[in-house]
């Protein structure tokens, strides 16, 4: 059963994602912002991370920054709802990071799945 963490500031993102994916059949572990999911895959590596990126505490291109370093295989989805109302494209500065793919919220649930099962496929 592969293991995924979430990331995400956002209490109602962060739960339903994470009681989808639990249906789906993965293992899945919950972080409130960038540090504590850096800390939960410290405590136990995951096999893909999907991370928010504008949070409080630690943002989630800096996220991607130390677990891209840390684990360099590691398969990662970035999504974001603030960054169309910030001049910075954080989406494709997370692709240029090291996200393998990147949504935009609100997102389609099936092609999040879709794109999960691709990435853990390789």
């Amino acid at each position: 059963m592969a293991h995924i963490i979430v990331i995400d500031d956002n209490t109602d993102i962060r739960e339903i994602l994470g009681t989808f994916l639990t249906e789906s059949g993965y293992e899945v572990t919950l972080a409130a912002d960038g540090k504590q999911g850096v800390d939960r895959f410290r405590e136990k590596a995951a096999d893909l991370v999907i991370t928010d990126l504008l949070m409080p505490e630690q943002e989630g291109v800096e996220t991607i920054r130390i677990l891209r370093k840390e684990a360099p295989n590691l398969r990662i989805i970035a999504m974001s709802g603030g960054a169309k109302l910030i001049p910075v494209d954080y989406l494709d500065l997370a692709r240029k990071l090291g996200a393998n793919r990147v949504f935009q919220k609100p997102f389609d649930i099936q092609e999040l799945l879709k794109a999960i099962e691709d990435l853990l496929a390789k």
